[in-house]
């Protein structure tokens, strides 16, 4: 079985995806972090030097190949906006897989990336915490259509990483 976490950036997904691997005695994979060995590149690079365009296309290329190759059981922490562009939440739900949206009230997102923005090449020239909010609640509007139709929703609070991964598991198990 795959299981997909979504999420916006910043929303624990990296965190929560090895927890939920362990506990499943699955393997875990960061799609970003597969995207930039399959380039040769940072997500940051890739941005900078090809474009979000490409960046995209290339994100749709390697989700098919990371589905054709992992016929395993397998946890698959996605980049904030992989589900939504081309047809890659066709992609994952064509595989089979179960999908899980981390929700975050987008005040606590900004809080959580605007120390690490420089990191993250779509919110790295924000140049207030205001701004930033607004794009966080700009894209999780757009982004709402696709998330909230993970087969597990999860409302993210004040709980811990491992209190979040056992309320998955409750409602996956």
């Amino acid at each position: 079985m795959k299981y997909f976490l979504m999420g916006y950036m910043g929303s624990g997904k990296s965190t929560i995806g090895p927890l939920l691997a362990e506990a499943l005695s699955y393997k875990f994979l960061d799609f970003d972090t597969y995207i930039e060995e399959a380039e040769g590149n940072s997500i940051s690079e890739i941005f900078k030097n090809k474009g979000e365009i490409y960046f995209r296309k290339a994100e749709t290329r390697h989700l098919k190949a990371l589905i054709d190759e992992n016929d395993d059981d397998i946890v698959v922490a996605l980049g904030g906006g992989t589900p939504c562009y081309g047809n890659n939440f066709e992609l994952i739900k064509e595989a089979n897989a179960k999908t899980m949206y981390l929700n975050w009230n987008f005040k606590v997102l900004a809080n959580r990336l605007w120390e690490a923005k420089e990191e993250r090449p779509l919110i790295a020239s924000m140049q207030s915490l205001e701004d930033l909010e607004d794009y966080i609640r700009k894209h999780l509007f757009e982004r709402g259509f696709y998330y909230n139709q993970a087969d597990v929703v999860i409302k993210v609070e004040s709980q811990s990483p491992e209190e979040l991964t056992a309320e998955i598991l409750k409602k996956l198990l």
